[in-house]
């Protein structure tokens, strides 16, 4: 990771007037004078500007100070700029490049793009041209910073994860944490692997990206890197059950989360064959829940519903605001009803109620009592940890809510989450 990405990304401490962005730097390196100080011209009001005019003077330089970008010219005296290219790439990978060159050569441009350069322009240069390519460089710098330091914060929490396991109080219940704890990264780990293959599928055997092709992989790598954060929310609340503190309650706004849940599961491998249908609230309705547990809740739910029948089917998510308590008839067990936490839920209105059905072979009456259980699963051994509907249950009673399930043979399922809401005026009626 580049020195200064530290610096970068740091917030500002509490109770002090924000800091100042830190400007990034750009390397220009040009034997002529007269296109190096045009550069200098044309980015010294946006960046920190170094100028070097020679590959040795460019890379003492880079060795002395953190460089984010460099406009690089490919004939100079002493090393050519593919030699610096790969140098500055030895220093640093996160440094982004721009070769220029006034002799075009496709064998050139080849191996400066196989190095790594981001870009490579001729002379007499558009500035238009120039500004964009450099511009680019930067975002790209700025993406590998992010993505870098997302890593970084994994592995401090692989390392808290493993302090935590020396504790005594862990001793007892390790075991079903660990595996709570995978079952919920795995979502957005599968999600990361979707882009990630999207992205392969993007660059193919293509030496050069541009244009619509290159705003697909930053949209993609923008998904991994947001994945990324999420597996870090969901590591940090477990480390927060480990220490016997609550994780937060708080509340969320529906539709954004309904819109994640869209998001997360666009490319996952179920959706190849099977149809996945997200309706938004026609009013958003704030809901008491931690935003990563609703999220978790819905995806276990839509997972499972995807997976419920190996034909093509429908699965659909959608919500509505109750403004009544839910009638005591819908409190029963039976071959096609099972009704989850009647004691522990808070049956006041408003209620928001969140649907997951689907058009698959439905749940056999025999299996209803025992869904929610922990381990329970109806999958091939190495398939399935029989974790999700468990981690469902927990997050629905601790929120104070309620579950029903309705099935009938041959007609598929249906999983309603009852939870306590806010009131909005402009809500729509039950």
């Amino acid at each position: 990771m580049n020195p200064s990405a530290q610096a970068h990304l740091t917030a500002p401490a509490p109770d002090t007037a924000p800091a100042a962005p830190v400007r990034r730097t750009l390397l220009i390196v040009d034997d002529e004078e007269g296109p190096r100080q045009s550069l200098r011209v044309v980015f010294e009001d946006q960046y920190d500007v170094l100028l070097a005019d020679s590959g040795a003077q460019a890379l003492a330089l880079a060795r002395c100070h953190p460089v984010d970008a460099a406009v690089l010219d490919i004939r100079m005296a002493d090393l050519s700029g593919i030699d610096v290219l790969g140098e500055l790439k030895r220093l640093d990978p996160a440094i982004e490049v721009v070769m220029l060159t006034a002799f075009q050569s496709v064998e050139t441009a080849r191996r400066a793009l196989r190095l790594g350069a981001c870009d490579y322009l001729t002379k007499p240069f558009d500035l238009a041209a120039m500004r964009e390519a450099v511009a680019t460089a930067m975002q790209r710098n700025s993406l590998a910073e992010q993505m870098t330091l997302n890593s970084r914060r994994l592995r401090e929490l692989e390392e808290e994860l493993h302090l935590e396991k020396m504790r005594e109080e862990m001793a007892r219940t390790e075991g079903d944490i660990y595996a709570s704890v995978i079952h919920d990264l795995n979502s957005p780990m599968t999600v990361i692997s979707g882009f990630a293959e999207l992205i392969t599928d993007s660059i193919g055997t293509a030496e050069h990206l541009e244009g619509e092709s290159l705003d697909e992989v930053r949209a993609h790598l923008a998904h991994i890197s947001r994945q990324v954060g999420k597996c870090i929310d969901i590591s940090r609340r477990y480390l927060s059950f480990l220490r016997h503190r609550s994780a937060g309650q708080s509340s969320v706004g529906t539709n954004q989360v309904l819109n994640d849940l869209g998001e997360l599961l666009k490319v996952h491998p179920k959706l190849k064959k099977n149809q996945l249908v997200v309706q938004p609230l026609p009013v958003d309705v704030t809901v008491a829940i931690n935003g990563t547990d609703l999220l978790q809740i819905l995806l276990n739910l839509a997972i499972n519903a995807l997976q419920s029948s190996s034909q093509p089917h429908r699965v659909e998510v959608h919500g509505r605001l109750l403004t009544q308590p839910l009638e005591s008839s819908l409190f029963r067990d039976d071959g096609e009803h099972h009704f989850i936490n009647r004691n522990g839920f808070c049956n006041e209105a408003p209620l928001l109620a969140l649907t997951v059905a689907d058009s698959g072979g439905g749940i056999p009456p025999e299996l209803m009592p025992k869904l929610f259980e922990t381990r329970f699963t109806t999958k091939p051994a190495g398939e399935g940890t029989g974790l999700g509907l468990a981690i469902v249950r927990r997050f629905v009673a601790g929120a104070r809510g309620a579950i029903l399930v309705s099935t009938e043979p041959g007609q598929g399922a249906c999983f309603t989450v009852f939870l306590p809401a806010h009131r909005s005026e402009a809500a729509p009626s039950r």
